[in-house]
């Protein structure tokens, strides 16, 4: 989305409207909020005004000690940059000069029904849901095992009909045909299904289908982060597939690399069961166990020790 109501972020969060009724139209369009201990004591060099202002009890504290006057006027310099709206933590007693600049710039002011910190973290992981940069990927995206795994490849090679498959044996569908992708920082990946696509699968000569249905509320989640892309394609005699698992592929999504495999399709071979094998050998590996490599080790270590018999 490329902005978010702000009437739409008080209902959704469960936020008290205080003052500024009038800005309950206005849209909101950055993912980040602004803490403003700075800007109370006058500092207004880096103020972003798109970002949704959190007011906690150190900052509140803050601004009671200043001279009333200045306090007025750094408060009034934060309305005259119209930032989204303005949030009060649950512990905070909000200044009757907040309820007054709502009213006249027409910018809400808002009161939490939760403590600081955990007012940021929901604030923050909802704009970051509704606002943050995606980009929409062809496959089918699943947990297996814990490890979120997106199967990719051409039209008709045989995703969704591999990941019904998988998700026969216990794994969890996240996203069939079309896979939401966003990046909450660097090396944090998260998929999804758009909305109108949640729960739905798509098989060729059966239709549309939808999994909680028919296997049950533990056969779909949510969202995952992305750890594995799997492309499926037709066997190629002409290409080389590595057969030790040394050669390792990337793919680059926004500022993060995660690990590629390409995985031949071929009649009679189980696909559903290799890219199951695929996502447990990749989650062995995060935990510090590489099959491969330690195979070769054991070649290497023999062949040495043949050659000093030789000797």
């Amino acid at each position: 989305m490329d902005y978010i109501t702000i009437e739409q972020l008080m209902v959704d969060n469960k936020l008290e409207l205080i003052s500024g009724a009038a800005g309950l139209s206005r849209h909101c369009v950055e993912d980040m909020i602004a803490r403003p201990g700075l800007e109370f004591s006058g500092f207004f060099d880096y103020f972003d005004s798109k970002r949704v202002v959190l007011v906690g009890s150190k900052d509140a504290t803050f601004l009671s000690k200043q001279d009333p006057k200045i306090s007025e006027k750094n408060v009034r310099k934060i309305f005259e940059y119209k930032p989204p709206c303005i949030i009060f933590s649950t512990k905070v007693v909000v200044p009757e000069i907040f309820k007054k600049f709502g009213d006249e710039y027409g910018i809400c002011v808002f009161k939490s029904n939760l403590r600081t910190t955990p007012t940021s973290s929901k604030i923050y992981n909802y704009l970051q849901d509704h606002l943050a940069e995606t980009v929409s990927i062809h496959g089918t995206f699943l947990d297996i095992n814990g490890m979120g795994t997106m199967i990719i490849g051409k039209s008709g090679i045989g995703k969704s009909e591999t990941s019904l498959d998988l998700i026969k044996r216990g794994h969890q569908l996240i996203a069939d045909d079309l896979v939401e992708i966003m990046e909450k920082e660097p090396g944090n990946l998260i998929g999804r299904a758009p909305e109108i696509l949640k729960r739905y699968m798509e098989i060729r000569g059966i239709g549309i289908v939808d999994v909680v249905t028919m296997f049950g509320a533990g056969a779909y989640r949510d969202r995952k982060n992305l750890r594995l892309v799997v492309e499926l394609e037709a066997w190629n005699e002409d290409k080389y597939y590595d057969r030790l698992g040394l050669e390792e592929q990337k793919i680059k999504y926004f500022n993060t690399e995660i690990t590629k495999i390409t995985i031949p399709v071929l009649p009679g071979r189980t696909v559903s069961l290799l890219v199951e094998s695929a996502a447990m050998n990749e989650k062995l590996k995060l935990l510090g166990h590489n099959a491969a490599l330690e195979f070769i080790q054991k070649v290497d270590k023999k062949a040495s020790k043949g050659g000093e018999n030789n000797d």
